[in-house]
Protein backbone atom coordinates (compact mmCIF):
# COMPACT_ATOMS: atom_id res chain seq x y z
CA UNK A 1 0.00 0.00 0.00
CA UNK A 2 1.06 3.39 -0.81
CA UNK A 3 2.37 5.65 2.31
CA UNK A 4 -0.41 7.59 4.15
CA UNK A 5 -1.88 10.61 1.43
CA UNK A 6 -3.20 13.75 2.89
CA UNK A 7 -5.74 15.33 1.51
CA UNK A 8 -7.73 18.90 2.44
CA UNK A 9 -10.84 20.20 1.02
CA UNK A 10 -10.89 24.10 0.54
CA UNK A 11 -14.43 25.66 1.25
CA UNK A 12 -16.16 28.18 2.48
CA UNK A 13 -17.32 31.75 1.88
CA UNK A 14 -16.93 33.27 -1.40
CA UNK A 15 -14.25 36.36 -1.63
CA UNK A 16 -13.06 34.88 1.86
CA UNK A 17 -9.75 33.84 0.73
CA UNK A 18 -9.39 30.84 -1.25
CA UNK A 19 -7.18 32.49 -3.93
CA UNK A 20 -4.32 33.00 -1.23
CA UNK A 21 -5.03 29.52 0.56
CA UNK A 22 -4.36 27.95 -2.93
CA UNK A 23 -0.88 30.11 -3.36
CA UNK A 24 0.52 28.94 -0.12
CA UNK A 25 -0.74 24.98 -0.13
CA UNK A 26 1.02 24.73 -3.95
CA UNK A 27 4.16 26.70 -1.71
CA UNK A 28 3.96 23.48 0.61
CA UNK A 29 3.87 20.90 -2.17
CA UNK A 30 0.29 20.53 -1.98
CA UNK A 31 -1.31 19.36 -5.61
CA UNK A 32 -4.42 21.87 -6.26
CA UNK A 33 -7.24 21.62 -8.00
CA UNK A 34 -9.43 23.64 -7.90
CA UNK A 35 -13.49 23.22 -8.39
CA UNK A 36 -13.01 19.66 -9.39
CA UNK A 37 -16.78 18.12 -9.65
CA UNK A 38 -17.39 15.34 -6.87
CA UNK A 39 -17.82 12.70 -9.73
CA UNK A 40 -14.40 12.82 -10.75
CA UNK A 41 -12.92 11.97 -7.04
CA UNK A 42 -12.60 8.55 -7.85
CA UNK A 43 -10.57 8.88 -10.70
CA UNK A 44 -8.85 11.54 -8.75
CA UNK A 45 -7.29 8.89 -6.46
CA UNK A 46 -6.82 6.08 -8.63
CA UNK A 47 -3.79 9.21 -9.93
CA UNK A 48 -2.68 9.68 -6.68
CA UNK A 49 -2.63 6.10 -5.54
CA UNK A 50 -0.60 5.23 -8.57
CA UNK A 51 1.55 8.39 -9.07
CA UNK A 52 4.08 10.22 -6.50
CA UNK A 53 1.52 12.61 -5.15
CA UNK A 54 0.64 12.08 -1.49
CA UNK A 55 -0.10 16.00 -0.66
CA UNK A 56 -3.52 16.79 -2.66
CA UNK A 57 -5.51 20.19 -2.06
CA UNK A 58 -9.69 20.02 -3.43
CA UNK A 59 -11.35 23.58 -3.50
CA UNK A 60 -15.23 22.78 -3.45
CA UNK A 61 -17.24 25.76 -3.50
CA UNK A 62 -20.48 27.20 -4.80
CA UNK A 63 -19.35 27.86 -8.24
CA UNK A 64 -19.78 24.62 -9.33
CA UNK A 65 -23.32 24.72 -7.39
CA UNK A 66 -24.92 21.77 -8.87
CA UNK A 67 -22.42 19.43 -8.00
CA UNK A 68 -22.14 20.89 -4.21
CA UNK A 69 -24.75 19.03 -3.08
CA UNK A 70 -22.61 15.98 -3.71
CA UNK A 71 -19.85 17.29 -1.46
CA UNK A 72 -20.77 15.15 1.67
CA UNK A 73 -20.74 11.79 -0.08
CA UNK A 74 -17.25 12.63 -2.06
CA UNK A 75 -15.84 13.74 1.37
CA UNK A 76 -17.00 9.92 2.54
CA UNK A 77 -15.55 8.62 -0.25
CA UNK A 78 -12.14 10.15 0.20
CA UNK A 79 -12.04 9.03 3.85
CA UNK A 80 -12.95 5.23 3.45
CA UNK A 81 -9.14 4.01 2.50
CA UNK A 82 -6.62 3.66 5.19
CA UNK A 83 -3.90 5.50 3.85
CA UNK A 84 -6.22 8.62 2.90
CA UNK A 85 -6.34 11.05 5.17
CA UNK A 86 -8.92 13.69 4.35
CA UNK A 87 -9.98 17.00 6.54
CA UNK A 88 -11.57 19.82 5.88
CA UNK A 89 -10.54 23.31 5.98
CA UNK A 90 -13.33 26.12 5.97
CA UNK A 91 -12.76 29.93 5.39
CA UNK A 92 -15.33 32.81 6.77
CA UNK A 93 -15.08 36.00 7.29
CA UNK A 94 -17.81 38.51 8.48
CA UNK A 95 -20.64 40.06 5.77
CA UNK A 96 -19.49 43.42 6.10
CA UNK A 97 -15.49 42.34 5.10
CA UNK A 98 -17.27 39.89 2.02
CA UNK A 99 -19.02 43.07 0.61
CA UNK A 100 -16.00 45.29 0.93
CA UNK A 101 -13.94 42.74 -0.92
CA UNK A 102 -16.12 41.99 -3.76
CA UNK A 103 -16.69 45.70 -4.14
CA UNK A 104 -13.10 46.24 -4.60
CA UNK A 105 -12.59 43.66 -6.60
CA UNK A 106 -15.79 44.16 -8.74
CA UNK A 107 -16.84 40.35 -8.61
CA UNK A 108 -20.43 39.32 -8.29
CA UNK A 109 -21.58 36.71 -5.82
CA UNK A 110 -22.15 33.29 -7.50
CA UNK A 111 -25.56 33.68 -5.74
CA UNK A 112 -26.59 36.98 -6.99
CA UNK A 113 -24.96 37.70 -10.01
CA UNK A 114 -27.58 40.34 -10.58
CA UNK A 115 -28.51 40.85 -7.32
CA UNK A 116 -28.09 42.61 -3.95
CA UNK A 117 -24.24 41.70 -2.85
CA UNK A 118 -25.86 40.34 1.28
CA UNK A 119 -28.30 38.63 -0.75
CA UNK A 120 -25.71 36.08 -1.94
CA UNK A 121 -23.80 36.19 0.90
CA UNK A 122 -26.75 34.95 3.34
CA UNK A 123 -28.00 32.43 0.85
CA UNK A 124 -24.40 31.01 1.02
CA UNK A 125 -23.87 31.32 4.66
CA UNK A 126 -26.72 28.96 4.83
CA UNK A 127 -26.32 26.39 2.29
CA UNK A 128 -22.19 26.13 3.90
CA UNK A 129 -23.93 25.97 7.41
CA UNK A 130 -23.63 22.40 7.52
CA UNK A 131 -20.17 21.38 6.18
CA UNK A 132 -18.37 24.52 8.59
CA UNK A 133 -19.99 22.18 11.34
CA UNK A 134 -17.50 19.09 9.80
CA UNK A 135 -14.77 20.75 9.21
CA UNK A 136 -11.30 20.75 11.16
CA UNK A 137 -10.31 23.58 10.74
CA UNK A 138 -11.45 27.07 10.53
CA UNK A 139 -9.82 30.48 9.69
CA UNK A 140 -11.81 33.71 9.93
CA UNK A 141 -9.89 36.26 7.78
CA UNK A 142 -11.81 38.90 8.23
CA UNK A 143 -9.03 40.99 9.93
CA UNK A 144 -6.31 38.71 7.96
CA UNK A 145 -3.64 40.33 5.38
CA UNK A 146 -2.43 37.91 2.65
CA UNK A 147 0.50 37.26 4.60
CA UNK A 148 -0.93 36.82 7.78
CA UNK A 149 -3.55 34.36 5.99
CA UNK A 150 -0.84 32.62 4.73
CA UNK A 151 0.85 32.64 8.27
CA UNK A 152 -2.30 30.51 9.44
CA UNK A 153 -1.88 27.70 6.69
CA UNK A 154 1.74 26.99 7.29
CA UNK A 155 0.82 26.81 10.91
CA UNK A 156 -1.88 24.23 10.05
CA UNK A 157 0.29 22.47 7.22
CA UNK A 158 3.91 22.51 7.87
CA UNK A 159 5.62 19.66 9.45
CA UNK A 160 8.46 21.22 12.07
CA UNK A 161 10.98 19.80 10.03
CA UNK A 162 9.86 21.23 6.67
CA UNK A 163 11.60 23.82 4.81
CA UNK A 164 9.41 25.99 3.08
CA UNK A 165 11.36 29.08 2.59
CA UNK A 166 14.39 29.03 0.07
CA UNK A 167 16.89 31.34 -1.53
CA UNK A 168 18.03 31.37 -4.88
CA UNK A 169 21.44 33.02 -5.94
CA UNK A 170 21.77 33.73 -9.77
CA UNK A 171 24.71 35.17 -11.70
CA UNK A 172 23.43 37.04 -14.84
CA UNK A 173 25.70 39.27 -17.80
CA UNK A 174 24.03 42.67 -18.12
CA UNK A 175 24.74 42.83 -21.85
CA UNK A 176 21.78 39.92 -21.84
CA UNK A 177 19.53 42.11 -19.82
CA UNK A 178 18.53 41.87 -15.80
CA UNK A 179 16.43 38.79 -14.92
CA UNK A 180 12.46 39.67 -15.21
CA UNK A 181 11.87 37.41 -12.04
CA UNK A 182 14.65 38.57 -9.33
CA UNK A 183 13.89 40.45 -5.95
CA UNK A 184 17.07 41.56 -5.88
CA UNK A 185 19.71 42.50 -8.35
CA UNK A 186 23.39 44.16 -6.91
CA UNK A 187 25.79 45.13 -10.25
CA UNK A 188 29.16 44.09 -9.31
CA UNK A 189 31.15 45.53 -12.85
CA UNK A 190 32.80 47.76 -10.04
CA UNK A 191 35.12 45.03 -9.57
CA UNK A 192 38.64 43.80 -11.19
CA UNK A 193 37.62 41.62 -14.56
CA UNK A 194 39.10 38.60 -14.92
CA UNK A 195 38.44 38.62 -18.65
CA UNK A 196 41.13 40.86 -19.48
CA UNK A 197 43.69 38.45 -18.24
CA UNK A 198 44.37 35.77 -21.34
CA UNK A 199 44.62 32.83 -19.46
CA UNK A 200 41.19 33.34 -17.52
CA UNK A 201 39.37 34.30 -20.37
CA UNK A 202 37.44 31.25 -21.01
CA UNK A 203 37.50 30.31 -17.63
CA UNK A 204 34.13 31.03 -15.28
CA UNK A 205 34.07 32.05 -11.51
CA UNK A 206 33.33 28.18 -10.64
CA UNK A 207 37.10 27.75 -11.44
CA UNK A 208 39.51 28.61 -8.50
CA UNK A 209 41.88 30.82 -10.73
CA UNK A 210 39.06 33.03 -11.32
CA UNK A 211 37.41 32.67 -7.88
CA UNK A 212 40.58 33.88 -6.21
CA UNK A 213 41.21 36.35 -7.97
CA UNK A 214 38.40 37.54 -7.79
CA UNK A 215 37.82 37.34 -4.16
CA UNK A 216 41.07 38.84 -3.13
CA UNK A 217 40.45 42.58 -3.99
CA UNK A 218 39.53 44.67 -0.85
CA UNK A 219 36.76 46.19 -2.59
CA UNK A 220 34.82 42.32 -3.07
CA UNK A 221 35.72 41.82 0.68
CA UNK A 222 34.04 44.92 1.57
CA UNK A 223 31.66 44.56 -0.45
CA UNK A 224 30.84 41.04 0.48
CA UNK A 225 31.05 42.16 3.85
CA UNK A 226 28.17 44.78 3.41
CA UNK A 227 25.89 42.51 1.10
CA UNK A 228 26.16 39.63 3.37
CA UNK A 229 25.29 41.72 6.34
CA UNK A 230 22.26 43.36 4.70
CA UNK A 231 20.92 39.72 3.38
CA UNK A 232 21.03 38.57 7.34
CA UNK A 233 18.88 41.70 8.13
CA UNK A 234 16.40 40.90 5.24
CA UNK A 235 16.14 37.38 4.54
CA UNK A 236 14.12 36.61 7.70
CA UNK A 237 12.12 38.92 7.20
CA UNK A 238 10.84 38.16 3.81
CA UNK A 239 10.62 34.66 5.34
CA UNK A 240 8.52 36.63 8.14
CA UNK A 241 6.52 38.76 5.59
CA UNK A 242 5.29 35.27 3.96
CA UNK A 243 7.16 34.60 0.76
CA UNK A 244 7.83 31.25 -0.30
CA UNK A 245 11.29 32.52 -2.59
CA UNK A 246 13.62 35.41 -3.02
CA UNK A 247 15.72 35.69 -5.56
CA UNK A 248 18.75 37.42 -5.23
CA UNK A 249 21.00 38.25 -8.53
CA UNK A 250 24.60 39.01 -8.81
CA UNK A 251 25.17 41.07 -12.39
CA UNK A 252 28.32 41.46 -14.10
CA UNK A 253 28.95 42.57 -17.75
CA UNK A 254 29.44 39.12 -19.69
CA UNK A 255 28.05 37.26 -16.34
CA UNK A 256 30.94 34.57 -16.35
CA UNK A 257 33.37 36.07 -13.69
CA UNK A 258 32.87 37.92 -11.00
CA UNK A 259 28.80 37.34 -10.75
CA UNK A 260 29.69 33.55 -10.93
CA UNK A 261 32.38 33.71 -8.05
CA UNK A 262 30.06 35.74 -5.87
CA UNK A 263 26.92 33.78 -6.49
CA UNK A 264 29.29 30.37 -5.48
CA UNK A 265 30.31 31.92 -2.44
CA UNK A 266 27.13 33.10 -1.34
CA UNK A 267 25.45 30.03 -1.73
CA UNK A 268 27.92 28.42 0.56
CA UNK A 269 27.60 31.34 3.14
CA UNK A 270 23.38 30.82 3.49
CA UNK A 271 23.05 26.83 2.97
CA UNK A 272 23.41 26.67 6.26
CA UNK A 273 20.56 28.50 7.28
CA UNK A 274 18.35 28.65 4.65
CA UNK A 275 17.20 26.08 1.50
CA UNK A 276 19.47 27.76 -1.29
CA UNK A 277 19.30 27.26 -4.64
CA UNK A 278 22.59 28.62 -7.16
CA UNK A 279 22.23 29.06 -10.91
CA UNK A 280 24.41 30.40 -13.51
CA UNK A 281 22.32 31.86 -16.34
CA UNK A 282 24.74 32.27 -18.94
CA UNK A 283 25.53 28.67 -17.95
CA UNK A 284 22.60 27.17 -17.46
CA UNK A 285 24.51 23.84 -18.40
CA UNK A 286 26.90 24.24 -15.61
CA UNK A 287 25.53 26.23 -13.02
CA UNK A 288 21.94 24.74 -11.74
CA UNK A 289 21.81 23.35 -8.22
CA UNK A 290 19.96 22.74 -5.06
CA UNK A 291 22.42 22.95 -1.91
Amino acid sequence: MKDDIQIVVITGMSGAGKTVTVQSLEDLGFFCIDNLPPALIPKLLDLVEGGSMNRVALVMDLRGREFFEQVFSAVSMLGDKPNLHTHILFLDAEDSKLVQRFKETRRSHPLAPAGPLLDGIKEERQILDEIKGRARYHIDTTALSPRELRAEINKFFTAPEELTFSVHFMSFGFKRGVPIDADLVFDVRFLPNPHYIERMRPLTGMDSDVAEYVMKWTDTKEFLAKLEDMLTFLLPLYKQEGKSQVIVAIGCTGGNHRSVALVEHLSDVYSGNYQVYKSHREHKDRGETNE
